[in-house]
């Protein structure tokens, strides 16, 4: 273990990780009263350093114990960072960034996991992964180590959700047992608070195409006589947020497309009449249906492009191939152009309606008739007021994009 003297080289230096006075490695531990497993997992991941030979230091991230925790983890040895803002992932971007090393592994004060097993994750780090996940579901979790609702819906849930989202090459989302160059919090730019920090990390690792592999990790049943920390319901309700806020494909795009898809088919089959399906004809009161189908449709892919923008103007995601040929095409300009041609079409449809009406001295008409023609109208007005406004917020939002 080296002393804070020691500690004088850059930890992001590519020189020999084994040079005189760096600290190659970092363990940070998030630390909220646990007095009662803090000192075996310090012991286990100094062991581990000393018996491989590896530079490094254990760094407690300590988010405002009332406990012994600080005073344990300082007699072992550690060093004790406070941390005053709550959260699981503040206490450990308040490790990571006061850590040494250039690169660092994190895991639960909790006794669940092995330290012994650091010199797997460093092995790999030192390959050239960016990101290296323990999978627990690999490894072997031990009775009494996972609640059933986490071990059968939750953490398979949150996992498959993220693979089919993002692509991921991640088998175990959660596992709180990790290791990572320690530039990747600058270059991922990480930014939540709570449980939902280990979904961030992956996501972002993912979207940015960093290098990121596994390692089989034994999950055992935690060492302390009070509860968790984790709120299986709110955390994993977070994680699932997060998720959906960072793929707003999944959250507003295909939702939308469906929707219009399906508003379209049917408003056109309805312009021309009644539609019997079996025993049920569809009118126009269906067509109504239609009509908010395909406004609420539109209303939700515009989100989609909106979010994508805002999100790449403000760093939260790289920019993709698909979305940067998007920005370099679009223009103000066009949509402005594109919103006025369904306006004036709307307009038309509407003039056509009231010429039918003239036709009838302004008196009494079939309903089924007009609508047939309103409704249609009125759609393509609202479109095309919606992807004026829309081009407006979009060029707002593209200020900040070079």
């Amino acid at each position: 273990m080296q002393t804070n003297s020691e500690m004088v080289a850059d930890p992001d230096d590519s020189s020999d990780s084994h040079a005189e006075g760096q600290v190659e490695l970092s363990v940070v531990i998030p630390c909220l009263n646990e007095a009662e497993t803090i000192g075996g997992c310090i012991e286990k991941a100094l062991q581990a350093l000393k018996e491989h030979n590896i530079r490094g230091e254990v760094v407690i991230a300590d988010n405002g114990s009332s406990d012994d925790s600080a005073a344990i983890a300082t007699g072992l040895g550690a060093r004790v960072i406070p941390v005053q803002r709550k959260g699981y992932g503040s206490a450990l971007m308040g490790g990571i960034e006061a850590a040494a090393g250039k690169f660092v592994i994190m895991g639960d004060a909790d006794g669940s996991y092995d330290f012994l097993d650091i010199p797997k994750f460093v092995e790999k780090l030192r390959d050239g992964f960016d990101l290296v996940m323990g999978n627990r579901f690999q490894g072997g979790i031990k009775p009494g180590a996972m609640p059933a609702l986490h071990r059968y819906l939750g953490n398979p849930v949150l996992t498959g959700i993220g693979r089919l989202f993002f692509r991921s090459p991640c088998g175990d989302f959660q596992c709180g047992l990790r290791g990572f160059r320690r530039g990747i919090l600058t270059e991922l730019d990480l930014r939540t608070t709570g449980m939902e920090f280990a979904s961030e990390m992956v996501v972002k690792a993912t979207l940015h195409e960093l290098r990121i592999c596994e390692i089989p990790t034994t999950l055992s049943p935690d060492g302390r006589s009070h509860p968790p920390h984790l709120r299986s319901w709110r955390d994993g309700w977070r994680n699932l947020v997060f998720m959906l806020i960072y793929s707003p494909r999944w959250l507003f795009f295909l939702p939308g497309v469906a929707l219009m898809a399906v508003g379209t088919l049917a408003m056109f089959a309805l312009i021309l009449g009644t539609v019997q399906v079996g025993r049920v004809g569809f009118d126009v009161h269906t067509m109504v249906y239609s009509a908010a189908a395909i406004l609420i449709g539109f209303q939700s892919v515009l989100f989609a492009a909106l979010s994508k923008i805002f999100a790449v103007t403000s760093g939260l995601v790289p920019v993709q191939p698909i979305w940067d040929r998007f920005f370099r095409r679009f223009s103000l300009e066009t949509g402005l152009v594109v919103g006025a041609i369904l306006v004036i079409t709307g307009i038309a449809g509407s003039l056509i309606a009231v010429w039918v009406w003239s036709k009838h001295n302004f008196g009494g008409l079939d309903a089924r008739q007009v609508l047939r023609l309103v409704i249609p109208a009125a759609v393509a007005i609202t479109l095309g007021f919606q992807i004026v406004l829309g081009s407006f917020f979009a060029t707002i939002l593209s200020l900040g994009r070079r």
